[in-house]
């Protein structure tokens, strides 16, 4: 069993790894977002360099990145394991996506900053979390326009948000709200830069180049 778990979340960082924004780009255009706007591989600047609908598939495929291994993963090993083992196993099925995007195989481990991803697992694990976390997400760059800022403050009040939920509506397992603070610890992390340029003043904001 262990090495099928192993063999799983092996299979679940390959998954991760696959650079959907790039994808897209070279299915759309002759551009590698990688050498145009910021440089990302995620939605926001496949949108700022290639448009709305390309950006949006891109969203799409890193979300099913993190959701899909969860699924497949309780398929196959829920009936297997006890209930708090398949737990922490389908969390690690899902911290191994998330690791495939922002460090993926495929483009010498230089990967995106995990939004989406994240989301994508999170909707697996409680679902109750995603119009919180898009209601949030929208709220924050409404009024400030920067999609780096709102991407933080979500990815920071998750952990809160599975505990709220844990306390007031139904339990939440403790692998998930610790899976949750790890990842938000590395988009902070992949978000350096941003909260750089937020701090300064110089972050693009929504509509801007």
């Amino acid at each position: 069993m262990t090495l099928f778990i192993i063999l799983f979340c092996i299979a679940s960082y390959l998954l991760g790894s696959v650079p959907t924004g790039v994808v897209v780009a070279k299915l759309f255009s002759d551009k590698d977002v990688r050498r145009a706007g910021s440089g990302n591989i995620g939605a926001t600047n496949v949108t700022r360099v290639l448009g709305r609908k390309p950006g949006i598939i891109t969203f799409a495929g890193d979300v099913l990145k993190g959701f899909l291994p969860m699924l497949i993963g309780t398929l196959i090993f829920k009936p297997l394991l006890p209930a708090f083992g398949f737990q922490f196993v389908l969390c690690a099925f899902g911290l191994a996506s998330f690791l495939g995007h922002l460090f993926p195989l495929y483009l010498k481990f230089r990967g995106g900053k995990g939004v989406a991803t994240a989301f994508g697992v999170f909707a697996f694990i409680e679902p109750l979390t995603v119009p919180v976390e898009i209601m949030l997400f929208a709220v924050i760059v409404y009024f400030w326009r920067y999609v780096s800022l709102g991407s933080l403050i979500a990815a920071a009040a998750m952990p809160f948000v599975l505990f709220l939920i844990a306390y007031f509506l139904h339990p939440v397992s403790l692998p998930g709200i610790l899976l949750s603070m790890i990842v938000g610890i590395l988009i902070f992390v992949k978000h350096k830069p941003n909260i750089q340029r937020l701090l300064n003043g110089t972050e693009n904001r929504v509509g801007m180049t």
